[in-house]
């Protein structure tokens, strides 16, 4: 247990996923499932685990998809819509209403990580800070410099070297608020480096530990599948006993079809006689016709697919 408790997050799902199409044309980013769980539940799970109760999603494409989640373990979620994006600075100003006037968690609903939240939190309160990013060297990106446990620069706005990325999880107070103009469209990016000049306590918690994904591309998404049976990862938070789950419950699979390698079938789908899939995801509702063969394949939601396949979406 903490010392100072975090009890109300803003769970990010409003982003476009761009990176991720097509497979995001039909479905939210942080709706994409990974062995049949979608995306976004790990950050549910991972915050519940922390004592999370309350929960604020934002939407914007396709918000009637997170029905799915709507009753998650049975948790208090309040869906949120952003008919024009607001970005995530204008994403937080938008909820200002909802959040009181206790600290708050922010948490991308379209990263997968197992990282130790405890230590984000701890420092945001040791430090009295106004801010604290999580922060971590992911190879991806060097814009934050934090020196003695400050940030002192973000995105290079003045001129000092960094060597962390943010690692698209948050701890804020709600002096944010005053920061942040009302119905404007901007990152917090901007924000923040204007606060670290005016002398806001921005503070940083490096997390390194354990995995962490931000899925940007098919291949990403496929070699999460990879890791997770290779090293037979599941994170401690996850308490259903079922995942990773190859084949959902009510998948009709062929007794002669083959599902070789990290390959997984969705609800309602259907692998008809003598088809192979090979390292594939398949959809809820999609249909396999017989002697289909994929190979590295990611099949949408209620597609049909037949013939000879290899490392294309469907």
């Amino acid at each position: 247990m903490l010392a100072q408790e975090i009890t109300q997050a803003f769970v990010l799902g409003a982003g476009l996923g761009t990176r991720l199409r097509p497979l995001t044309e039909d479905l939210p980013k942080p709706l994409v499932p990974i062995f049949n769980k979608p995306l976004i539940t790990f950050a549910l799970d991972h915050l519940i685990d922390i004592g999370i109760r309350k929960f604020i999603i934002n939407t914007h494409k396709l918000p009637q998809e997170f029905s799915a989640v709507a009753s998650y373990r049975d948790q208090q979620i309040k869906f949120v819509n952003e008919p024009v994006l607001l970005e995530t600075g204008g994403g937080i100003k938008n909820i200002e209403r909802d959040l009181g006037s206790a600290p708050f968690i922010t948490y991308s609903g379209d990263i997968l990580t197992d990282v130790d939240l405890a230590p984000l939190i701890e420092e945001h309160f040791r430090r009295g800070n106004d801010v604290t990013l999580g922060l971590r060297q992911t190879g991806l990106a060097s814009a934050i410099a934090l020196r003695d446990g400050a940030i002192v620069d973000i995105s290079n706005r003045y001129g000092i070297p960094g060597e962390f990325d943010f690692a698209n999880v948050a701890v804020w107070n709600m002096s944010i608020f005053q920061k942040i103009p009302f119905a404007k469209k901007i990152s917090f990016i901007p924000v923040i480096g204007d606060w670290i000049g005016a002398g806001g306590k921005i503070g940083g918690a490096v997390l390194d530990d354990g995995k962490w994904f931000n899925i940007g591309s098919r291949d990403e998404y496929l070699e999460v599948h990879r890791m997770v049976l290779r090293e037979k990862w599941k994170p401690a938070y996850v308490k259903d006993p079922d995942w990773p789950q190859q084949l959902a419950p009510n998948a009709i699979v062929d007794l002669s079809a083959e599902v070789r390698g990290c390959s997984a079938v969705g609800p309602d789908a259907r692998v008809e006689a003598g088809a192979i899939l090979e390292d594939t995801i398949v959809w809820a509702g999609a249909q396999i016709a017989s002697k289909t063969h994929l190979d590295s394949c990611i099949v949408r939601r209620r597609r049909e697919v037949e013939g000879e396949h290899r490392k294309i979406d469907i």
